[in-house]
C-alpha cells in the first residue's frame, strides 16, 4: 500500500509514521500493493486524532478515531477499518469494480457477517419546497441533525446536515 501521511496543527514525526506504517500496515493482506492509504493526524486541544481514507474503485472506506493518545487512536481506527472489511466483505466483493483493489486472499478468505440491515422505523412526510437557509432553521426546530426538503431554488431533493462547530452542511445531487 501507498501511505499519504498528512499533519493539522501536528508535525508528523518519524515516531508516529512509523506507527502508521506498522498499525495500517496490517491492513495491507487486504489490500493490492498499488492502494493508495491516506492519512491525516491532527490535534486540538486535549484530541489527538487519526483519519483513515481509503479509496477503491465505486466506493470509499474510512474511519477516524480520537483520544488522548495519538498512538491508542491509530491503534484503534486499524481496528475500526478491519471490522468494516470483515463485516461489509460481500457486499464489497459483490461490486466487482470495487473488489479490483483488494488482494486475492482477502477475497476468497469467510468472514463471519452480519450482513442483515434492518430499518426499524419509516417515516413519510410532504417535502415542501423551501431554501437551504429555513431548512436549517426547520432542522433545528425539530432538533434533528440532518432535513431533507426540496431546494426551492433548483426544484431538487437536498439534504442540510449539522457539522462541527455550529455550522451546517448542504448536500445537492450530482449528475
Amino acid at each position: 500500500m501507498r501511505y499519504i501521511i498528512s499533519g493539522k496543527n501536528i508535525d508528523v514525526t518519524e515516531g508516529l509514521k512509523t506507527a502508521v506504517y506498522e498499525k495500517i500496515g496490517k491492513l495491507e493482506r487486504y489490500f493490492t500493493p498499488d492502494t493508495e492509504v491516506h492519512v491525516t493526524l491532527s490535534t486540538e486541544k486535549e484530541r489527538q486524532k487519526i483519519e483513515v481514507t481509503i479509496p477503491v474503485k465505486g466506493s470509499i472506506i474510512r474511519a477516524e478515531q480520537a483520544s488522548n493518545d495519538l498512538y491508542v487512536s491509530i491503534d484503534l481506527v486499524e481496528e475500526i477499518i478491519e471490522r468494516q472489511l470483515r463485516k461489509y466483505k460481500n457486499k464489497i466483493i459483490d461490486n466487482k469494480q470495487m473488489a479490483s483493489n483488494f488482494n486475492q486472499k482477502y477475497i476468497d478468505d469467510e468472514y463471519e457477517e452480519d450482513d442483515t440491515i434492518k430499518i426499524v422505523k419509516t417515516k413519510k412526510f410532504a417535502i415542501k419546497p423551501m431554501d437551504p437557509e429555513e431548512a436549517c432553521v426547520q432542522m433545528e426546530l425539530l432538533g434533528h441533525s440532518f432535513f431533507v426538503f426540496r431546494n426551492s431554488q433548483t426544484d431538487e431533493v437536498n439534504v442540510v446536515y449539522k457539522r462541527k462547530g455550529n455550522t451546517y452542511g448542504l448536500i445537492e445531487p450530482e449528475y
